[in-house]
């Protein structure tokens, strides 16, 4: 049976059930995707820029390219942010409780090119889900700390401690710019949420994650047409994915504890692409001079990640010794995004934690289930560079990064629900 405090919770997000379904419909239509190095997420931004003013709430909508010259460590030199803005919104509080940040990125990946069923910008709501690309990741996320931001002001509830609304850009492609911006330009908290798409479980941890693109160039294909063998990378590539096989099978035997205890595989190695010739009809008929294969590498957060790199880049180096068609034909590193990724973690006893647990249980009225994200994200770079406690909770839903991604409806309002809740434990608290 509802409490009454958790039956107040819940009639104050339903009550803007509506416009909420709508803000998110709206923002799943309209295009968002960031592709390195630039975004397009200004457009979404004024989307929210919109809603919340409709609210009666004063939206910032602040560029973010100042912080290419800000000199952080932890700003990519391959971005740029010319024309990418983030939005924040900030319910001040008495002074008298701790603050809280709910942080959400609003750029997606790329529709990419296998077939969608409906149109990655449909935003069509069907089966009580919203479809469409970023509808997941996480576009309903940041509708549902955007109900919190709007239950407290329409029912003009002041919180001791500050809460700040933040959508971010740059956050794909391990690009973190927004997520520094935003620290820069708006300052620290007391903790911190994201609602990436969690299937409404707590994520307490987050992985670490470095791609590396492995090219070989090989041949002349000028000579295809000729008497002569010419070599093909496409070949001696798959020797090369053997290793990255047998580098999978040695990550694969590290047995993890805290959060990732239960993971079947913890620190997966994963094959993202493979890329010779292609196979559509404006290529010809060649042999290719180029092969590549891309790599995910992803860690622990309390491996020693560059380390971990230096030994995997010296067990290729083995492996091209050893083979004579990579003795001829060096295998490049290049690390399409750049520096890897870092974890991080809470205690399972954090403060946050509690917080966040007692009041999925109050709302929900089942068990939470804490564990740690099977991706990386902007928590490292929030915990790890500017020391604010975070972790991830938010709806359900499938197909982040795939066609026919989608989100359920129901469970951003939940979200919305549960986050107001910690919101008001841990802000009067």
């Amino acid at each position: 049976m509802e409490d009454q405090s958790t039956y107040q919770v819940r009639k104050l997000i339903r009550r803007s059930a509506g416009e909420l379904k709508r803000l998110l419909r709206d923002l799943v239509r309209t295009n968002s995707v960031a592709m390195p190095p630039g975004g397009n997420e200004t457009p979404a931004q004024r989307v929210l820029q919109s809603f919340f003013r409709q609210q009666g709430l004063r939206p910032d909508l602040y560029p973010t390219d100042f912080i290419q010259k800000s000199g952080h460590p932890a700003v990519r030199k391959n971005r740029t942010y010319r024309g990418r803005k983030n939005l924040s919104v900030r319910l001040s509080g008495t002074g008298r409780g701790k603050s809280l940040l709910l942080n959400g990125h609003i750029d997606t990946v790329p529709a990419g090119t296998a077939a969608w069923s409906r149109s990655p910008w449909s935003g069509a709501f069907h089966n009580g889900a919203v479809h469409g690309l970023g509808s997941f990741d996480m576009k309903g996320g940041l509708v549902a700390n955007a109900a919190v931001i709007c239950a407290l002001h329409k029912a003009g509830i002041r919180t001791g401690g500050d809460i700040l609304f933040e959508s971010v850009v740059d956050e794909e492609w391990g690009g973190g710019g927004g997520t520094i911006a935003a620290r820069l330009h708006d300052g620290s908290a007391d903790a911190c949420v994201i609602p990436e798409g969690t299937q409404l479980e707590i994520y307490r941890a987050t992985r670490g994650g470095f791609v590396v693109d492995l090219t070989v160039d090989a041949g002349d294909p000028s000579a295809y047409f000729s008497k002569a063998e010419v070599p093909s990378p496409a070949i001696a590539i798959g020797r090369l994915l053997g290793w990255v096989e047998t580098i999978g099978k040695q990550r694969s035997a590290i047995k993890a504890t805290d959060a990732y205890a239960a993971f079947p595989d913890p620190v997966p190695v994963q094959v993202l692409a493979v890329e010779a010739n292609g196979l559509a009809p404006e290529f010809p008929l060649s042999v290719p001079s180029q092969a590549t294969v891309r790599v995910y590498f992803q860690f622990l957060p309390e491996e020693d990640v560059d380390t971990v790199i230096q030994e995997i880049g010296k067990s290729l180096r083995q492996f091209e010794r050893g083979d004579a068609f990579f003795s001829s034909h060096p295998i490049q590193w290049r690390p399409p995004i750049g520096t890897a990724l870092l974890g991080t973690a809470l205690d399972v006893n954090h403060p946050w934690v509690r917080c966040i647990a007692a009041s999925s249980q109050a709302v929900t009225n089942r068990p939470p289930v804490t564990t740690g994200a099977p991706y990386p994200c902007d928590a490292g770079l929030m915990q790890r560079e500017f020391g604010i406690p975070t972790l991830l909770f938010g709806p359900s839903g499938a197909g982040a990064h795939n066609p026919e991604e989608y989100v359920d409806f129901e469970s951003v309002l939940t979200t919305a629900e549960v986050l107001l809740t910690a919101a008001l434990q841990w802000t009067n608290g």
